[in-house]
């Protein structure tokens, strides 16, 4: 297959999402009722957050998402890499593949770190509401202060006097009507 011309992206292959996405849904089921390792059902949640395959379809990198202890998240991983053989010939037949893919499971930091930004953020909100600030609002910018001269009204700032200089200029009042 040639290469995209330069400036162009490489169109998603829709084949090879389908099957992504039909290998997810088949290892969930298949590691929850055909696992039989207890390391692998020690985690706290576990999740089959993707598949990604590579372009010939004989490998699929299956990121999961752990929940648990660093120790627990451990045992789950060996659990899956010792699994991989075992689940790699029936959940290519549930898929209706004729060869199945190697399946590399691989931890997925992604949950990590969305719940890192989470905590990041709530703790954004408790410090803008112990200031007092309203959360979801930017912090009022500070007007410019103005000079012990603008105390002065317009109207009193005679002409030729210091203040005149500063003042701004104001079109003159329009002529009364003497009737």
């Amino acid at each position: 297959m040639a290469k995209p011309p330069p400036g162009k992206i490489a169109k998603p292959n829709p084949r090879k999402e389908r099957v992504a996405t039909a290998l997810r849904e088949a290892l969930t089921d298949a590691i929850k009722s055909d696992v039989r390792d207890p390391r692998v059902h020690a985690a706290d949640v576990f999740t089959v957050s993707r598949v990604e395959m590579n372009v010939d379809m004989a490998v699929a990198n299956v990121y999961v998402s752990v929940i648990g202890s660093d120790r627990v998240i451990d045992g789950v991983m060996t659990g899956l890499h010792k699994a991989a053989g075992f689940l790699r010939g029936p959940i290519g037949r549930t898929v209706g593949m004729q060869h199945a893919p190697e399946l590399r499971f691989i931890l997925d930091k992604s949950v990590d770190m969305r719940d890192k930004l989470a905590e990041i953020l709530r703790d954004d909100e408790m410090r803008a509401k112990a200031v007092g600030r309203i959360t979801g609002q930017a912090e009022p910018t500070p007007t410019p202060s103005r000079s012990d001269d603008s105390s002065v009204e317009p109207a009193a700032i005679e002409p030729g006097s210091p203040a005149a200089a500063d003042a701004p200029l104001l079109p003159p009042p329009p002529p009364e009507d003497q009737a």
